[in-house]
């Protein structure tokens, strides 16, 4: 019987890294998208909402296998990134970062979305009319309005590209240390028949994600 400290932990950590870093892009890039989509109109509002949604419902290895294409050396957009700045996103961690961001991008955009638009008209109208400017307005007061809704965003985001398989596979590989994930560990673990490892990651895994749901439906019913 395999012990702990025989266990190798690194897909954990780059795991944890992947996620912790999708986190922080798709906060810093969906707040000011959120925002955008909920106080503005423009053209083609309804295309676009759907656009962003569709990893909800798309098969990861659907989106795995055209960012791969797109990566690949022998597109356009691989080939200008290869020749003008060497670099390289398929099978590499930054590629990876790329593809979480992109499959993951509902998880935190849809709550951040859905509590500005539940957020009181004349709360907006008043700072306006006190002064403040537009980015005034979305850091003092209409964030802090929706803590709840950002903690979910988060915590929804980081546990749902802690469990990322397809896209992770698609786009990454398994090269131990860089895009090896727990999921990729697991699915390797029961190729090679070792049960045991593969029990200690998907108990951690399961134990996570019962947190992670614990934790949403916390800050769905107290308001920080």
């Amino acid at each position: 019987m395999k012990n702990l400290e025989s266990i190798d932990w690194e897909p954990f950590l780059v795991s944890i890294k992947l996620s912790f870093i999708t986190c922080v892009v798709l906060f810093l890039f969906c707040i000011f998208l959120a925002w955008f989509f909920a106080f503005k109109k423009f053209k083609f509002k309804n295309f676009l909402e759907t656009l962003i949604s569709l990893p909800l419902v798309l098969p990861p290895s659907v989106i795995g296998f055209y960012l791969l294409i797109l990566f690949s050396k022998y597109s356009i957009v691989g080939e200008f990134l290869e020749k003008n700045f060497n670099i390289s996103l398929a099978f590499t961690f930054e590629g990876l970062v790329i593809a979480s961001c992109i499959y993951s991008l509902p998880f935190m955009f849809n709550p951040l979305y859905s509590a500005m638009l539940a957020l009181p008209k004349n709360i907006i109208e008043a700072s306006y009319s006190l002064g403040k400017s537009a980015l005034e307005t979305l850091f003092k007061v209409i964030l802090p309005s929706i803590k709840p809704a950002i903690m979910s965003a988060l915590v929804i985001t980081f546990a749902h590209t802690m469990g990322e398989f397809g896209i992770v596979l698609m786009i990454g590989g398994s090269l131990s240390g860089e895009t090896k994930v727990a999921s990729i560990a697991i699915y390797e673990s029961m190729e090679n028949l070792d049960f045991t490892t593969a029990h200690i990651y998907s108990l951690i895994l399961l134990i996570f994600s019962f947190v992670v749901l614990f934790c949403v439906n916390f800050f769905k019913k107290k308001k920080i």
